[in-house]
């Protein structure tokens, strides 16, 4: 980690993750990580010796946690923003993980062709959240293309998740939960079978707004569904559980 100075450009900052030292460069004015990518890397958790793809990857939050969470883990990470995979490829050298950290700027749709069919035990991804054309586009290009279909749809996304994946294999998404259903189908047309759910809610009488669901790729028909997960107090801060996630208890 000598010299990481040298890797922090202007209008960029080195958050601490809280997790080992481990850092992660972002631009306050840009596209940040959120609690979600923080819920799914506790949601997906990871196994010892796995090869992990991560699917828009963002400044490479997902590889840079779940590397913390078991040793020997091995990442292929895509974003198709150049800006924003220079930023996670300077994280990934700041932290000292590049013999386990790849990161690819590259459309996920050539993923499979990059790093091989079917070679991953786990795939995680937190796909554009909202429909091209539905909904209000930020103004901030970085955040619109995050957040957005932009020209892959839901369904092809997922097919390139389903490609790089092994059979019996995991893939493990964070979404809206209005949209939960057209998630399962997208899951479901890549021959990845939902078998694991967790809602998410700020408060106990609040509609859940997120939803975590793991697939198995050639697996049958069975879904569990998790106890909700209640993210705030009544107060606003955060709950018992969620702190467990962020490490602070």
């Amino acid at each position: 980690m000598e010299n990481h100075e040298l890797m922090i450009r202007e209008g960029e900052r080195l958050d601490d993750l809280q997790r080992g030292g481990l850092r992660i460069l972002q631009r306050p004015d840009g596209f940040r990580f959120g609690t979600d990518a923080v819920l799914l890397a506790d949601f997906a958790g990871a196994k010892r010796g796995e090869h992990i793809c991560d699917m828009g990857t963002g400044t490479g939050v997902l590889p840079l946690l779940l590397s913390a969470r078991a040793e020997g883990t091995t990442f292929d990470a895509f974003e198709i923003q150049h800006d924003v995979a220079d930023m996670a490829m300077r994280s990934v050298q700041i932290n000292g993980l590049q013999d386990r950290i790849r990161v690819h700027c590259a459309d996920c749709r050539d993923a499979a062709r990059m790093i091989g069919h079917e070679c991953c035990h786990l795939v995680v991804s937190n796909p554009p959240y909202t429909r091209q054309g539905a909904g209000l586009v930020s103004p901030e290009k970085t955040r619109a293309l995050s957040r957005s279909d932009s020209d892959c749809s839901l369904e092809e996304w997922i097919a390139a998740c389903g490609r790089v994946l092994r059979n019996g294999g995991r893939l493990c998404c964070v979404f809206p939960a209005p949209r939960f259903l057209e998630l399962c189908d997208a899951m479901r047309s890549a021959r990845v079978e939902p078998k694991r759910v967790c809602f998410v809610a700020a408060r106990p009488e609040a509609a859940p707004k997120l939803v975590l669901l793991e697939g198995l790729k050639g697996g049958r028909p069975g879904l569990h569904v998790q106890p909700l997960l209640i993210t705030h107090e009544a107060d606003g801060s955060y709950t018992r559980r969620m702190r467990e996630i962020y490490g602070e208890i």
